[in-house]
């Protein structure tokens, strides 16, 4: 089935419980929230999923696994010019510290800005993340190591050039100005830096082609921006994502934890006396982390023009581009369902967890459903005036709010549900659901 026989937008919407976790937190370690139809609730950031989800599908196709196994991915980073080192070091044989000097000099007179060079952990980092194909470094080394004889002396004179610009005191800016105007200021060079002696052009188009989107579908699908270097293109994403949040009012528990020292213990347990004893009584660290639990709404779209688009400026004949695109759907699909923010994730196991419904659906335009959960879910008994448990409550407002949209646009079609949860299952069961979803067994069979 080609793209033009499918509608250009898939929706995906999905409902999961998670029980005493801080997935994503704050500047204070606090979890993050937000307010909606007047009450505060839990959120889990879109940039926290995407990451996760980014990173899932990476790891999968990187480890021959899955619908992308085999296809070039992306990795987000500050450390170029150290993975670039790294390979001069480990395949070309230069020596450690001249590789590290000499890919910073190539990378940094391409257009990109470094950390203060007396600063050591941030001098070889560039002062953003930049997301490339993960061989650029290796295709940088590659240039660097065979045109070393020509590129050797261009970076002793950049490093020396860069040396006697520090040295210099700073001239005002009137100053600056005026030499400027009469024609007696250093020019620029394309490196950037007054003075510097420019980078060859075949080696800076050998960087730039290296850090280009390509054929990293990741790249294609998640998009980037990369405003330092302005003839590096830049990518639009096919991947919308929403801050997934509570549908009912947040609550939080600090949880106090004592941690005990194994050493201090020991003592304890082989003292010969009261007072031994009394000396190694307490704790080792004691402290507070803050915990959430809750049923969460979250939502993402893909665009599948954008997708092929972006597919296609990389390089790709239309047929490849229809093949890498099919692929790249079902593995975002994937981690949109599997895929879950690590933080906490050993003192929390919050990464076993499994969403209670997944919706998918395609249509003319994207569609989100969190309209659905401006009234927060009530999980006082249904006796009572309440919805009962909110995954159960939750589940039923979804379908009730699909339902009801779906009757009224006519672009809404292959509506899919999948659950991992019985009692989901048989609340499915009591809803008529006949010519509107189907519900489905599997992640595959989300999409058509």
């Amino acid at each position: 089935m080609t793209a033009d026989a499918r509608s250009p937008f898939l929706s995906l919407h999905l409902l999961e419980t998670l029980v005493a976790v801080l997935p994503v937190r704050d500047e204070n370690g606090q979890p993050k929230s937000l307010v909606y139809g007047g009450f505060e609730r839990h959120m889990i950031t879109s940039q926290a999923r995407r990451r996760a989800e980014r990173v899932y599908a990476r790891n999968r196709a990187n480890a021959g696994v899955g619908a992308l196994k085999g296809r070039s991915m992306g990795t987000r980073t500050r450390e170029w010019a150290l993975l670039t080192a790294a390979e001069l070091s480990s395949e070309h044989g230069w020596e450690k510290e001249e590789a590290v000097i000499t890919a910073r000099a190539v990378i940094e007179a391409s257009g990109l800005k470094f950390g203060d060079p007396a600063k050591k952990t941030v001098a070889n980092l560039t002062k953003v993340l930049i997301f490339a194909p993960a061989d650029a470094g290796t295709r940088i080394a590659q240039h660097i190591a065979e045109n070393a004889d020509e590129l050797r002396p261009w970076r002793d004179s950049y490093l020396a050039g860069q040396q006697k610009a520090a040295k210099k005191p700073r001239r005002g800016a009137a100053k600056n100005a005026e030499e400027q105007e009469n024609g007696d200021a250093p020019a620029a060079t394309e490196s950037g830096t007054t003075g510097l002696p420019p980078l060859p052009k075949t080696t800076r188009n050998a960087v730039l082609l290296a850090i280009a989107p390509r054929d990293a579908v990741d790249i294609a699908l998640y998009g980037r921006f990369l405003a330092e270097i302005a003839d590096s293109p830049n990518v639009d994403g096919a991947v919308q994502t929403s801050h997934a949040f509570t549908v009912h009012a947040a609550e939080q528990i600090e949880d106090f934890y004592a941690a005990a020292d194994d050493a201090k213990l020991d003592r304890k347990r082989n003292a010969l006396s009261f007072l031994d004893t009394a000396d190694d009584a307490g704790a080792g660290m004691t402290g507070y982390q803050s915990l959430i639990s809750g049923t969460f709404y979250r939502h993402a779209v893909l665009d599948r023009r954008q997708l092929r688009a972006n597919l296609r400026q990389a390089g790709m004949e239309a047929e490849e581009a229809e093949e890498a695109a099919t692929a790249a759907e079902a593995e975002f699909v994937n981690a949109f369902v599997e895929a879950v923010p690590e933080a906490k994730k050993n003192s929390t196991a919050s990464t076993g967890s499994l969403p209670a419904l997944v919706l998918a659906f395609e249509g003319e335009r994207p569609y989100n459903y969190a309209a659905a959960f401006q009234n927060p879910v009530d999980e006082n008994p249904e006796g009572s005036g309440g919805e009962g448990p909110a995954g159960q409550a939750a589940v039923r407002r979804l379908m009730r709010h699909h339902l009801f949209v779906s009757k009224r646009r006519g672009d809404l079609r292959s509506a899919r549900v999948l659950t991992y949860a019985p009692e989901i299952a048989d609340l499915l069961e009591t809803v008529d659901l006949t010519g509107a979803v189907d519900v489905v067994d599997s992640i595959e069979d989300l999409t058509p």
